[in-house]
């Protein structure tokens, strides 16, 4: 049952740490940031990092791999809005 249930999480968060690919790859190409909020990527981005470091603390491997890759793609998304708003 456990491994069924750790199946579970690894899915889910590569399925969330993933959804972000596809915005990270548009915004790079379009440059066009215009429907993204710069509050809200930046509460964001903010939060996974609070997730990183609390992964960290924890030494829990899944939470610091999945934050870290949001973390860089949320980065990037974040600052390309600055840059291009």
């Amino acid at each position: 049952m456990e491994n069924i249930i750790d199946t579970i999480g690894y899915c889910a968060a590569l399925l969330t740490t993933l959804s972000f690919l596809p915005q990270a790859i548009k915004t790079i190409k379009t440059k066009d940031t215009s429907g993204i909020s710069l509050i809200m990527y930046s509460m964001f981005t903010l939060g996974v990092f609070g997730w990183l470091v609390y992964g960290f603390i924890k030494n829990d491997i899944p939470l610091i791999m999945a934050n870290l890759v949001t973390l860089s793609l949320a980065g990037i998304i974040l600052r390309l809005k600055i840059k291009y708003k």
